[in-house]
């Protein structure tokens, strides 16, 4: 306990300015995806949510890959706090991923007149990701022994993260493919949206970078008050002991004879 409370102002002010950059990123973003970025020729102003919804893709996609690599770290080290950051990273991934979906029917919905379309392996298979992790939690909380609670989830979250690059490069080779190729050589953004999209990817970057550091944070600070109250217990059944021990002692020692009277009676009759 000692230890970790010099190293707590440091994670405080680390965090703090974290939280600043991707404040001050994420107002840049949204400034140029307004005022900077020209509207596209083909969907207009709703293109813009095209800003938001692939970089929480991406970040999503990332994290749950990241997860996995912690995990693996975890079954190498056998350290608790791996083990932690690999379910709070595939935690906040899975929130990512929610509104990656729901932005994604919001395009969809705008674009396409409909709000999903199965026939876009971009949707689908983002979808099948969402789902195979979605089981991670349940799986995870399932089993009571933290040991094993820890092992079991490392190996999903190992297997699960593999997956993730394979299904990204199956739709890479898709013929169906319909999103603009944002990252490849391909790519057909302008100028300016690459840089906006670029800066949007950074901001939402640093936004989950804050969101799992506030998390991991709040889970350290919950278990150093889980060991204080043990150790308050501790000591107070400890305390309690020694005094019924002395209550004890006490009741059991013969009471002390006042002054001029005799501990016990003379004894009766003669030699």
């Amino acid at each position: 306990m000692h230890s970790s409370s010099p190293s707590s102002p440091a994670v405080g002010s680390g965090l703090r300015a974290l939280s600043i950059a991707a404040a001050a990123v994420m107002a840049v973003a949204l400034g140029l995806v307004f005022f900077y970025a020209p509207l596209d020729a083909d969907q207009g102003f709703l293109q813009k949510i095209f800003y938001l919804h692939v970089p929480l893709a991406i970040v999503a996609l990332c994290g749950f890959v990241a997860g996995g690599l912690m995990a693996i770290m975890y079954l190498r080290t056998r350290e608790a706090r791996w083990d932690m950051r690999s379910y709070v990273a595939i935690h906040m991934s899975l929130i990512f991923a929610v509104a990656t979906l729901i932005t994604g029917s919001i395009w969809a919905r705008g674009s396409w007149g409909r709000w999903w379309a199965w026939n876009e392996p971009t949707l689908v298979s983002f979808l099948i990701v969402f789902l195979l992790y979605a089981t991670y939690q349940p799986l995870r909380f399932a089993i009571e022994d933290p040991e094993r609670q820890a092992r079991y989830a490392s190996v999903f979250a190992i297997t699960a993260a593999a997956f993730v690059p394979m299904n990204f490069i199956a739709v890479r080779l898709s013929t169906a493919y319909l999103h603009p190729r944002v990252l490849g050589s391909t790519s057909n953004l302008p100028p300016r949206m690459a840089f906006t999209f670029v800066i949007s990817l950074l901001a939402v970057a640093l936004l989950y970078a804050t969101l799992c550091s506030c998390e991991l944070a709040a889970k350290r600070a919950r278990a150093q008050l889980r060991t204080l109250r043990r150790l308050a217990d501790a000591r107070a059944g400890a305390g309690a002991d020694a005094g019924g021990q002395s209550r004890r002692t006490r009741s059991e020692t013969p009471p002390m004879p006042a002054a001029g009277t005799l501990a016990a009676p003379a004894p009766r009759g003669g030699l």
